[in-house]
């Protein structure tokens, strides 16, 4: 069987602030009374250091716009961004953009129609039947059933596809609630922009390739992660129960993908987890009896990029591989509504 193998990766990422600025110059005077110093313990035990957005908080206060508004600059900022990734992903695994046979696009942080996935194959130059596919509202994990779709295709056509991952969490800042929100506080520490591509290839000599992609939903708990529409845009729901399911399915969903390729956790030496916050990957720590340097990756990018809903987990993968000694085996791991956990097993040498 032919393999599919990811052969480029591009990153595109708007302009940084430290978090610290963020909580000085707009949140602390979003937030009042006792929420304030509630607020501030959570951003300041984030994990986050810095984070960038297409619309700053320092700039433009948008927790006031209806959503329409929000989704008409959602299409102004997506577009160039997903641009310079898929570029970027293209440039990388040395192929054009008439080559793609199929273009993925995850997002939940907007809607428009013609979508992203029309409007940038249109602008990149892909060919009038190259196929396509919108992927929404999956949230933080979404990156890896779209790596599964177009390494399937891939496998089954012959033919190259890319995956971009564009996610504007900035334009979802939501008003000041009159009681204390812990979850929006939460998600207004944590979240951030960015655009993330990958290119999949049949049959690589380098690369890493997609070996499997498997999941586990929890549907008992579907009602711990939301993200609703509302008419202030979309609005996050986050219970702290998250880490607690995770610790009941993590160990399992890995310790079956990897022994049906004969493996054991021993045998991964690279490890790419979501960072949902620090509990997170606390928990996927000790559940998977890891050494802490093992989501060293994981760790920094959440302190220097924040938590980037579904674009994460490549910008993690992108870390990795640019190690001086990369890892020869990659397992990501991804959460979100559901409560859904998924996981990829990557193997390979990496291109030069």
């Amino acid at each position: 069987m032919v393999s599919a193998t990811i052969t480029g990766l591009g990153i595109a990422l708007p302009p940084s602030s430290a978090q610290d600025e963020l909580w000085d110059g707009f949140f602390a005077d979003h937030y009042a009374g006792p929420t304030r110093a509630l607020a501030q313990r959570i951003f300041a035990n984030s994990g986050v250091r810095t984070r960038q957005a297409v619309v700053s908080p320092l700039l433009e206060d948008v927790s006031g716009w209806p959503t329409e508004r929000r989704m008409q600059r959602y299409l102004v900022e997506a577009l160039p961004l997903g641009k310079e990734a898929v570029d970027r992903a293209l440039t990388d695994a040395g192929l054009s953009a008439a080559e793609v046979g199929l273009f993925a696009v995850c997002s939940c942080t907007g809607y428009v129609t013609p979508g992203l996935d029309i409007l940038l194959a249109r602008d990149m130059g892909m060919a009038p039947d190259t196929q396509r596919l919108f992927v929404g509202h999956m949230g933080c994990y979404a990156a890896l059933p779209g790596l599964g779709t177009v390494s399937d295709f891939v496998t089954a056509r012959g033919r190259p596809a890319l995956l971009l991952c564009n996610e504007l969490t900035s334009l979802h800042v939501q008003p000041a609630a009159a009681r204390v929100d812990t979850q929006q506080i939460v998600a207004h520490a944590l979240f951030s922009d960015a655009a993330a591509a990958v290119v999949v290839v049949p049959g690589a000599a380098s690369g890493y390739a997609v070996r499997e992609v498997a999941a586990v939903t929890d549907t008992s708990t579907a009602d711990h992660m939301t993200w609703d529409v509302t008419d202030l845009g979309f609005r996050m729901g986050l219970s702290p129960r998250v880490p607690q399911v995770l610790s009941q399915h993590v160990a399992g969903l890995v310790d079956a993908m990897l022994a049906r390729h004969g493996l054991v956790r021993s045998d991964v030496d690279g490890w790419a987890v979501h960072p949902g916050g620090p509990r997170i990957l606390n928990v996927v720590e000790r559940e998977l009896a890891l050494p802490a340097s093992a989501l060293a990756a994981s760790r920094s990018t959440l302190a220097t990029y924040g938590n980037c809903s579904s674009p994460t987990v490549l910008l993690i993968l992108d870390a990795l591989r640019r190690r001086p000694d990369p890892p020869r085996r990659v397992l990501t791991l991804a959460f979100g509504p559901g409560l859904t956990l998924y996981a990829a097993l990557l193997e390979g040498a990496v291109a030069r």
